[in-house]
């Protein structure tokens, strides 16, 4: 229920920008949404699901791109390398910021190479073992 409702809230607030994106002429043609993981996971399932409701909203297409390996960066550094027109978004979970601290050098400044537009879902994970 929990992630139902973080979805209504994403949708609304992209529809927020969505408004303002369409009194501009945003779109002009499609949006590249990169997902740096394998399809078939949560963050590309995720990412598919609000591509076709940016699409439904702004009638333009959002493809998928999955450019999955090395825990997310090398799609996140296609994506930080790709022209910062609004023309790609980047559709990741936390190995944006917690890869910089596991990897001695990544491709991306997670800070200075994206602006934050929604968080679109929260899945909480649990440790258990056997006592």
């Amino acid at each position: 229920m929990k992630i139902h409702r973080c979805i209504v809230h994403a949708l609304g607030a992209l529809s927020l920008v969505a408004g303002q994106a369409l009194a501009q002429g945003y779109p002009a043609g499609p949006v590249r949404v990169i997902v740096p993981f394998p399809p078939g996971g949560g963050v590309d399932s995720m990412g598919r699901f609000l591509s076709q409701k940016l699409y439904d909203s702004l009638g333009e297409t959002f493809p998928i791109e999955n450019r999955s390996g090395a825990n997310g960066n090398i799609g996140t550094e296609l994506a930080a390398k790709s022209p910062k027109d609004g023309y790609t978004l980047l559709f990741t979970g936390a190995g944006l910021v917690t890869n910089p601290s596991l990897y001695t050098k990544v491709p991306y400044d997670p800070v200075r190479d994206f602006e934050a537009i929604s968080l679109v879902a929260l899945a909480p994970n649990v440790l258990v073992v056997h006592p």
